[in-house]
């Protein structure tokens, strides 16, 4: 089947233009049935308990689904992925490197995406075409995000699934494309919700399955999921190197924090949710963020895909009515 596993987002254009399959492992494993599974598999090949439940998750996915060919990001996302390498190497997995320079350097940015393209056999030509063909869908998706905030007519949930799917189109661009032109006809003709609060979700995607609608029927809605939103490429930069210096995920907590308040302020979110997950280095990250923004900030720590505990549920609830007390005396 020719397919490309990797452990978060990298070129796409790379893959596509290579005419390989790309697969989000993320993806597989946190909408598998067997998610679960995929964990414990982990844990019984030797992986701690104590690390983290994505790293567990990808290594349970490349096992199951057969994958053979996998680029991994090895500076810019989790610090467990050089060992997964080395694991899923030694199981005869053919892992390919790929790294973003901490400076966000265009040079060494560069340098990185032609070792890719020349392990994969493509051109800049090659690459610059299947960026035209994937910005197409991206700006599509923008507009399902612009119908989120600004219309009030997508909700948080579908806001996350369309965004996130654009890791790797879902493994089909153009299936994936008729899929979002489906989905934009029907939004465009809802009515418009009325929520009483507007939250920001950032951080990495949540592990819990039922984080949105819970939100939701409690009168809060997520009208911007921060790192979501940079798998889309929001920026609708042409230039490939640029565009991947623009995205925000893979570099320092402030040149996402400059984007997050950016958006808090143009989609007039009343509050942040900020997701971590157990055991990742970037929980230490929420210290800076609660001194940097200016509007009530929600930690929540998750680490098996699970729906919410009934401490988290409490917790949340007692942040909204805060949050509507609050609303209520101004």
């Amino acid at each position: 089947m020719n397919r490309t596993g990797f452990t978060t987002t990298i070129p796409l254009e790379i893959l596509v233009a290579a005419h390989r399959t790309p697969v989000d492992l993320n993806n597989i494993f946190i909408t598998s049935d067997r998610s679960h599974r995929m964990m414990e598999e982990a844990e019984l090949a030797g992986f701690p308990r104590n690390v983290c439940g994505w790293i567990k998750g990808i290594y349970g996915a490349v096992v199951e689904s057969g994958i053979r060919e996998m680029v991994a990001v090895t500076e810019g996302d989790c610090s467990y992925t050089r060992a997964l390498m080395e694991v899923l190497s030694l199981e005869g997995v053919a892992v390919v490197p790929f790294a973003y320079p901490h400076d966000r350097d265009g040079t060494t940015l560069r340098n990185e995406i032609e070792k890719l393209m020349k392990h994969f056999g493509v051109t800049w030509p090659d690459v610059v075409a299947a960026k035209e063909r994937l910005d197409r869908i991206r700006h599509k998706v923008r507009e399902i995000d612009r119908l989120t905030w600004e219309e009030n007519r997508v909700t948080g949930g579908e806001n996350h699934y369309f965004q996130v799917c654009t890791s790797d189109m879902n493994g089909d661009p153009d299936t994936f494309e008729a899929e979002v032109d489906a989905f934009l006809l029907a939004a465009a003709s809802r009515e418009p919700q009325r929520e009483r609060l507007r939250l920001a979700y950032i951080g990495v995607p949540p592990i819990f399955e039922d984080i949105y609608p819970f939100l939701e029927k409690h009168g809060a809605r997520v009208v911007l999921n921060e790192t979501q939103r940079q798998f889309a490429m929001p920026y609708g930069i042409t230039d490939l190197v640029e565009q991947y210096r623009a995205y925000t995920y893979p570099y320092d907590i402030f040149h996402r924090l400059a984007d997050i308040l950016l958006e808090i302020e143009r989609r007039r979110v009343d509050a942040v949710v900020h997701y971590v997950q157990s055991f990742c280095f970037r929980q230490i990250e929420d210290m800076i963020i609660r001194k940097k923004l200016t509007v009530p900030v929600l930690t929540l720590e998750g680490d098996k895909p699970s729906p919410l505990d009934a401490r988290t549920r409490i917790r949340i609830e007692g942040f909204l009515e805060m949050l509507e007390d609050r609303g209520t005396r101004d």
